[in-house]
């Protein structure tokens, strides 16, 4: 799923949809699907919808034309909100797909099942593939923590600075450089706030979610800390980086009331629309819901230390249901530079590749989506970190998204959140 409401919590990974999915797995597993392929082809999930499923269908149709005896059958499996339940349940009942879109923060917990293959020999011995050509954030998506690759790259994101150009021109501001600080931002997002139209310099999704831990994540980098030690056995968020970035937020949401705090339904699309935010933290998702009237700009994170910024790659993983030979066949093939990219361009979907970036069709994808560019940037220069692969990260997640929440809230103090959050990871890493 890409450039829906929906999209918002896919990014990000770790939201469970309330919604049942319909279709029954049995029907799923033997449905013809969009690629018109037979009963006995590799079955292939997806979540997409509306741009992104015809090109998926499309794509899906033209290897099957090309390889009429290694067919997939590429299907809608229903919301990737609900993928890992649904997987995890194929598992059961014995109808697993033989490739499922997966949300990247899955990896750990279907890397445990005997179903999911293990990937590595696959492509430490296809060349090629060439794994060390896709961005390093895609790379450590699909990679646990002992260094098996359970994962073939799907899609991937980060984070910037999007922002109203008529609010900065009324206030006087210039635009966001690539030079901003912590401070530059601060004072725009103050500059920015009107309370008797109620109107907010910035949102933060703050309903405590990975949506708000993310968000939180890249402050941190940003002020050069570390959410872990090394070799994640005890928690690093307690530091000088980890309370700049809870005193940051703090400021702006209790002292300068810059900050709309958005419960997680996706208002501050809303109100970004009417002219009511001037910046969002926000990722290429978002950009197709932005009214046509308004004009924005895009740029990197404001820096404290680096402009750090964060990713949510998401990956395509193989279960033994499916003959491997056609799978990694496909799957190679989808995700070559030049097929990814036109799939880029048809969707607006970020390569995933640095050579994609190379091919003559990339300034085609840059026309399309202009806005896109800081985006790609990111990934080259400002994505360096990733989300740990381990196992208890859910749990560590439910902490950090609490304490951002109290903070932002003005119910608890920088120092004293930060202290709990430290007590509770270790506790969580411990094993207690």
């Amino acid at each position: 799923m890409r450039a829906t409401p929906q999209r918002v919590g896919r990014r990000i990974g770790e939201r469970v949809a309330a919604a049942t999915v319909a279709l029954a797995l049995g029907t799923l597993a033997g449905c013809s699907g969009g690629s018109g392929a037979s009963h006995d082809a590799v079955i292939v999930w997806h979540g997409y919808t509306d741009t992104e499923a015809k090109a998926i269908n499309e794509l899906g149709q033209e290897w099957n034309k090309a390889h009429p005896s290694q067919k997939v059958n590429v299907t809608f499996g229903g919301s990737n909100d609900d993928v890992l339940k649904k997987t995890l349940a194929s598992f059961v009942s014995g109808k697993a797909p033989g490739i499922s879109y997966e949300y990247g923060s899955s990896i750990t917990t279907l890397a445990k099942r005997s179903q999911t293959q293990d990937l590595t020999s696959l492509v430490k011995s296809a060349p090629s593939f060439h794994w060390e050509d896709f961005f390093v954030a895609v790379q450590q998506a699909a990679t646990t923590p002992d260094g098996k690759i359970y994962g073939v790259p799907a899609l991937v994101d980060n984070l910037s600075l999007v922002y109203n150009k008529k609010l900065f021109d009324a206030a006087g501001l210039s635009y966001p450089t690539a030079d901003w600080t912590w401070t530059d931002f601060q004072n725009a997002a103050r500059k920015l706030t009107n309370a008797s139209k109620h109107q907010y310099g910035w949102a933060y999704v703050n309903d405590g979610s990975e949506d708000t831990v993310w968000r939180f994540l890249a402050m941190l980098w940003q002020a050069g800390g570390e959410l872990l030690s090394p070799g994640n056995k005890k928690s690093a968020l307690d530091s000088p980086a980890g309370l700049a970035a809870m005193q940051l937020l703090r400021d702006m949401a209790v002292t300068d009331h810059s900050v709309y705090l958005d419960t997680g339904d996706g208002q501050y699309q809303n109100l970004f629309n009417s002219g009511r935010i001037g910046m969002l933290w926000t990722g290429p998702w978002d950009l197709s819901v932005i009214n046509k009237d308004i004009s924005y700009g895009a740029q990197i994170l404001p820096a404290k230390v680096t402009h750090a910024t964060i990713a949510g790659p998401d990956n395509f993983m193989l279960f033994n249901k499916a003959d491997r030979k056609t799978a990694w066949a496909f799957l190679q093939w989808l995700d070559s530079a030049e097929v990814h990219l036109r799939f880029s361009i048809a969707t607006g979907d970020l390569p995933l590749r640095e050579s994609e970036t190379k091919l003559p069709g990339y300034q085609e994808f840059l026309k399309r989506y202009p806005a896109n560019q800081v985006f790609v940037d990111n990934l080259a220069k400002n994505v360096t970190k990733s989300r740990p692969n381990i196992p208890e990260y859910s749990k560590i997640s439910q902490v950090i998204g609490s304490a951002v929440q109290s903070v932002l809230l003005g119910k608890a103090q920088p120092q004293a959140a930060l202290d709990q959050a430290r007590d509770q990871i270790d506790q969580i890493l411990a094993g207690a």
